[in-house]
């Protein structure tokens, strides 16, 4: 990696990566190999979840590595059936028990579940843990404006970054519009969506090869010049290293337009509005 990765600044002063490693299914010895190979091909910045049930392995990448534990920034997530309050507190101490961490550096709440109606009280758990030093920021996923809101009005804290899905299938333009105007840094989950089928985009293709870029690559740009901190996830240390190859161009506007004139109202992958969509 010949360019270094730029860093976001979010609206409590930390900075991040503008480009991190998503590490679903990665897990035991695989998992550790793949996620080390990843920081020491640069990455900074781990993403995780207590649903993923691999915070031991990425802890213990952690702990492998030969950088620094206070260079990385290490992400998990709350799962929806622990928001109660007191379930909350107690699962954050779990997740860094299973990953052997004195603390997160992000822990986000991974889903609103309104019918359940705790996301609240789940978010006062996230300010306290805050607050007594087992995360150093914090923040949601797939909040929409709404619940956004909600969450100021309550307890007067706005997360530092909000994780949706975002692709150019579906490239989320009205939610990432709400962020900027609050200070919410947006963070992509599934940064490449259906992958099959973005390879086989005549569009993005044309794109590509103007650049002397893959697909991949393209995509990964278009997100950081959307401002937007994308988290590929991938074991593969041919792919890591062409994951962080995107600092050495730049798309234009019209470019940027034709991969944004893909997004459609149908193009979540899997029909998760976060206004019904639940997960436990």
């Amino acid at each position: 990696m010949s360019h270094p990765i730029p860093q976001a600044t979010l609206h409590d002063g930390m900075k991040v990566p503008v480009i991190g490693l998503g590490t679903y299914k990665l897990k035991g010895n695989e998992g550790v190999h793949a996620i080390t190979g990843a920081i020491d091909h640069g990455y900074r910045l781990i993403d995780s979840a207590y649903n993923y049930e691999n915070e031991g392995t990425v802890g213990e990448a952690v702990r492998r590595s030969t950088v620094q534990r206070e260079e990385l920034l290490i992400t998990s997530k709350l799962p929806g059936r622990y928001q109660g309050y007191d379930n909350a507190v107690t699962a954050i101490q779990e997740s860094l028990y299973r990953g052997g961490l004195d603390y997160y550096d992000l822990y986000l709440i991974h889903w609103p579940n309104p019918k359940q109606d705790q996301y609240v009280e789940a978010w006062q758990a996230l300010i306290d843990a805050k607050k007594w030093g087992l995360i150093r920021s914090i923040g949601v996923c797939n909040f929409l404006p709404e619940h956004l809101d909600r969450l100021e009005k309550e307890t007067g804290v706005l997360p530092s970054i909000n994780q949706v899905e975002l692709h150019p299938f579906f490239n989320q333009a009205a939610q990432r519009k709400w962020h900027e105007d609050h200070g919410v840094q947006t963070q992509s989950w599934s940064p490449l969506a259906r992958a099959a089928e973005l390879m086989k985009n005549e569009s993005i293709h044309s794109i590509a090869s103007a650049h002397h870029k893959t697909v991949t690559q393209v995509i990964l740009r278009w997100h950081y010049q959307l401002g937007a901190i994308s988290i590929p996830k991938s074991s593969s240390p041919v792919r890591q290293l062409e994951n962080l190859s995107i600092f050495d161009f730049t798309l234009s506007e019209g470019e940027m337009s034709r991969i944004g004139e893909l997004s459609h109202p149908g193009g979540r992958m899997n029909d998760q509005d976060p206004a019904f969509y639940e997960e436990f």
